[in-house]
């Protein structure tokens, strides 16, 4: 049966031809390692668009079924429902051999991830697609991008919200209609790569230590809580007990050596272990297993994290410029050249372009990051890739050949050269028609490279999301530190990246929604005293610079699908590897963004150490 809708028909581009697999799920919570899938909906499709398959069930938790007021699931009602581990085999042939595709991707295929695991499987996909992902490419003309918001953009009906089987059935309208609008603007489609692991194990993440960290441990001299312990080579109490009771005495337990390792220990102190010649290098004192045993005895007291340490020197005002710490000697920060200084305020009566979105085509870096920041400074937006958003293309030279101006022209976007914005005549510039391209003002507040902006409370967590050109071969990799007033990380926790994407206490989470998007969610009004600061920095992954990754745009939502706030584009110069992005501040008893837009020639092992982390070599 073919579905069918007020939507645009089904595209017929090859690249989008895909077996999808349509999912939604009903959580107990927010957070897959430690909440359950309560309801689950399945619906298949082929490359045509023809349904194929489709399969929807209440799921038994075993657990308290959380916040019924959102999705109606009581423990009564769920009590006969069957479990996970009952339905994995049908729902794994549903999945199995093609795209899954959800609102909010990352989410769904996190819990399905766990609820496998949890049955000794794994989820059989090995791409995604996020609609909310390809909406914030699409830019359709909607006041945000949630699901019941493109439902009625895109013409489906809505029956009932927070229903798995009916989200999905609207989500199945909200694919067709958004692989249309992509298919109109000669978008690739943001197809995230998963594959399947038969290694996966649901995440156990690591308790905070609750103490700073004291240093070194001296000769003669106590543990202190808050130390940081490496363990390596075979010990006599097994390992893991060794780790409980230290983590118990309030120990920070690490798994690497670094130059903030307060003592190693080891049985075998002339092995050639990686950690021993670590400790070598860095001058970590090392202790034997006898002796670790009986200093844990009689650790002292450390300061709590929180508790602020006096000090000598006046705190850095929350306002002063970002300066990056940067203490293992890494290669020098590159200055920031002449194009990306920010152009000059403008007066509210010149700022001609507000509420326009430009996207600049050729020219070089420099030229290119020019016209973007007089674009900018005249109050317009600068956009990455083609949107519908986009009112406006300066084509700079070269930029006649970008394979994107068939699309510009069929849209009937205004399309200028590089003079327009020394003397952008909007008044004789005719609009475009209603309900096209680009004819709904952005809304967001443009910042400036070093611009800040008050972030209201909202009570939703904020992300900050970043996105560049889809063209962009290298792969980048976006993180956030969460540091405290002296712009250190109290723990290796509060460093969220790729490898460990989300805090411990679920007040930080690093989300990829596509190829070219990645964004940090920070929990502002739970994260502790002490951190007062959230900084959210890019890096390259390889030998490739920003100069080939070009300008990225970075924007500020509450909520998820929630319109921008704020948004900035960030041009980095040449040569820079990695860049802080944006700041997220405490400001008195609120938050507030900052956009940063800061390069450095050095990589991300020596950011993060500039920040107090241990990496491991």
């Amino acid at each position: 049966m073919v579905l069918r809708s007020s939507s645009p028909k089904w595209p017929a581009v090859p690249d989008y031809f895909h077996d999808w697999a349509l999912v939604d799920v009903e959580t107990s919570g927010l957070r897959p390692g430690r909440d359950r899938v309560l309801s689950l909906a399945v619906l298949t499709l082929d490359a045509h668009g023809n349904r194929t398959g489709e399969f929807s069930t209440l799921l038994n938790p075993g657990c308290d079924p959380g916040p019924v007021h959102i999705h109606g699931l009581t423990s009564a009602r769920l009590a006969d429902a069957p479990t996970f581990e009952e339905i994995a085999p049908q729902v794994g042939a549903l999945l199995s051999g093609r795209v899954l595709v959800a609102h909010n991707a990352q989410f769904d295929y996190d819990f399905l991830a766990h609820e496998f695991a949890r049955v000794r499987s794994w989820v059989p996909v090995s791409r995604r697609l996020c609609t909310l992902a390809l909406n914030r490419l699409v830019g359709p003309a909607t006041p945000d991008l949630r699901l019941g918001t493109l439902a009625v953009h895109y013409g489906v009906p809505q029956e009932k919200a927070h229903d798995a089987r009916d989200d999905v059935r609207v989500l199945s309208g909200i694919l067709r209609g958004s692989l249309g609008a992509a298919e109109q603007l000669g978008l690739s489609l943001p197809l995230l790569e998963c594959p399947p692991r038969q290694d996966y194990r649901p995440y156990i993440p690591k308790t905070p230590c609750p103490y700073r960290n004291p240093g070194r441990l001296e000769p003669g001299a106590e543990l202190v809580q808050g130390m940081k312990v490496a363990i390596t080579g075979e010990t006599r109490v097994s390992r893991e007990q060794l780790v409980a009771r230290s983590v118990a005495a309030g120990l920070n337990m690490m798994t690497s050596v670094s130059g903030r390792t307060s003592v190693v220990v080891t049985n075998d102190p002339g092995a050639a272990s990686g950690k021993l010649l670590r400790a070598a290098t860095e001058g970590v004192p090392l202790v034997d297993e006898p002796t670790y045993v009986r200093l844990l005895g009689s650790v002292r007291p450390g300061l709590a994290k929180g508790v602020v340490r006096p000090r000598r020197a006046a705190p850095v005002p929350a306002d002063a410029p970002a300066s990056p710490p940067v203490r293992s000697a890494p290669a020098p920060a590159a200055s920031v050249p002449a194009q990306q200084t920010a152009a000059p305020a403008l007066p509210a009566a010149g700022r001609s372009l507000a509420g326009r979105r430009v996207l600049v085509l050729g020219g070089t870096h420099p030229q290119a990051a020019e016209a973007r920041a007089r674009a900018v400074a005249l109050g317009a937006s600068a956009a990455v890739n083609l949107s519908a958003s986009v009112s406006d293309v300066v084509v700079l030279p070269g930029g006649e050949a970008d394979r994107r101006m068939g699309r510009v022209a069929a849209l009937d976007l205004r399309v200028h050269d590089a003079a327009w914005l020394l003397a952008p005549a909007t008044a004789e510039t005719p609009a475009p028609a209603p309900g096209g391209a680009g004819d709904r003002p952005d809304a967001a507040e443009v910042l400036v490279r070093g611009a800040v902006t008050d972030l209201p409370f909202t009570g939703t967590a904020w992300t900050v999301a970043a996105t560049w050109r889809q063209q962009t071969a290298c792969d980048v990799d976006v993180v956030a530190f969460a540091v405290d007033a002296r712009e250190q990380v109290p723990g290796d926790e509060d460093f969220v990246f790729y490898g460990a994407p989300e805090h411990p206490d679920g007040t930080l989470h690093l989300a990829t929604d596509g190829p070219t998007e990645q964004a940090v969610t920070a929990d502002l009004e739970r994260l502790p005293l002490e951190i007062q600061r959230v900084v959210v920095a890019a890096a390259i992954d390889g030998a490739a610079a920003f100069a080939d990754v070009g300008a990225i745009e970075v924007t500020a939502t509450s909520g998820v699908g929630a319109a921008p706030v704020a948004r900035a584009t960030l041009d980095a110069a040449t040569t820079e590897r990695t860049m802080i992005l944006a700041e997220l501040y405490r400001r008195g008893e609120g938050w507030r963004l900052r956009a940063v837009g800061q390069g450095y020639d050095h990589g991300l092992a020596d950011l993060a150490r500039g920040y107090g982390v241990d990496i491991a070599e």
